[in-house]
């Protein structure tokens, strides 16, 4: 079966707060859960803490919108000009990435955020960076604002959760990982979970492409031959 095929038949599984392995953020995810109109929650870790998971969760409703500071910042400058906000909940995802007229629009929008937290019009912001508020490379009067309401540290998943990630993403597809996989994944790979999601993924393709049951050699064979030099340890 062509791999194009494979990668149409089999779509990645969507970001749910059901999905997201917990780990030591459950203060976090349950402030998520009951996040309402006027409220605004700033989510800060390092890479693969799950902090555009998250954003995508919630973000997956017809009254919310996901904004990728990285790629997407032009649009924060329209969305600050509106003169009404039609979203519920605005998330913006990897802040630190703003330039200088992002920045700006951001400065306002979170004060059209506050002076409409009480009426009907209200609107959560839900929005993620790399560290804390006051440390991050932002005009000073933001950085002050991404502390106004709720903050939460996301915290690295420990070996445990990572392998409780990795059976869950695989039972999603329908897969069982053997031990010995789970165990050589979690001491040769990178720790990065956005990494170890993918790679499940494509371990199940590459599956099916080669009509061959998920074992150890399998996974060795994937890696030598499709990931980057980098991405592992050891294969």
């Amino acid at each position: 079966m062509p791999r194009q095929l494979i990668l149409d038949l089999l779509p990645p599984p969507p970001p749910t707060l059901d999905n997201f392995i917990v780990g030591d953020n459950a203060a976090a995810v349950d402030a998520l859960r009951q996040w309402q109109p006027g409220r605004a929650i700033y989510l800060w870790g390092s890479p693969g803490s799950g902090r555009s998971h998250l954003l995508r969760a919630l973000s997956d409703a017809q009254d919310a919108l996901y904004i990728d500071a990285g790629q997407s910042r032009h649009i924060l400058a329209g969305l600050a000009a509106r003169d009404q906000i039609d979203s519920r909940l605005i998330a913006i995802d990897g802040v630190d990435l703003l330039d200088g007229p992002a920045q700006a629009a951001l400065f306002t929008l979170y004060n059209r955020w506050r002076e409409a937290a009480a009426a009907s019009s209200a609107f959560a912001l839900l929005l993620s960076g790399d560290r804390a508020p006051m440390a991050m490379p932002l005009r000073e009067d933001l950085r002050t604002r991404l502390g106004w309401d709720l903050v939460y540290r996301l915290q690295q998943l420990s070996d445990d959760d990572r392998a409780q990630a990795l059976h869950a993403r695989a039972a999603e597809r329908g897969l069982h990982l053997a031990p010995e996989v789970v165990n050589w994944v979690l001491t040769h790979y990178t720790r990065d979970m956005n990494h170890l999601s993918a790679l499940i993924d494509a371990l199940d393709r590459y599956s099916l492409e080669k009509h061959r049951a998920i074992t150890l050699p399998l996974l060795k064979d994937l890696l030598a031959a499709d990931a980057p030099p980098d991405e592992t340890k050891t294969v």
